[in-house]
């Protein structure tokens, strides 16, 4: 059984059981998020589609971790101008572990 989920912007193929690194969300380590924009369910081979949502389904998630990213380094320059601008951002994540899909 999986199910495509949304969270943050992006699109997430998720089974019971896994973990999955998705943009942060509110919420204690431990305690349990509900992901109710659900897509599509499979599960033994019946396909649910949803139009754009599948109605009444739900994906439970317990947050394991909050973190931030690796850094990335964002630099800005013009050639001849002396202009440089170096600027850096580490994205912060929650880590969250499928607990059961519910269609």
């Amino acid at each position: 059984m999986y199910a495509i989920v949304e969270t943050g912007g992006k699109q997430f193929k998720v089974s019971q059981g896994d973990t999955i690194v998705v943009e942060k969300l509110e919420g204690e380590v431990g305690s349990t998020v509900v992901l109710d924009k659900v897509f599509l369910v499979q599960d033994n081979g019946q396909v649910k589609v949803g139009s754009p949502l599948v109605a009444g389904a739900k994906v439970v998630a317990k947050v394991v971790e909050h973190g931030r990213g690796k850094k990335i380094i964002v630099f800005k320059y013009k050639a001849k101008k002396n202009y440089h601008k170096k600027q850096g951002h580490r994205q912060p994540y929650t880590k969250l572990t499928i607990e059961s899909i519910e269609a």
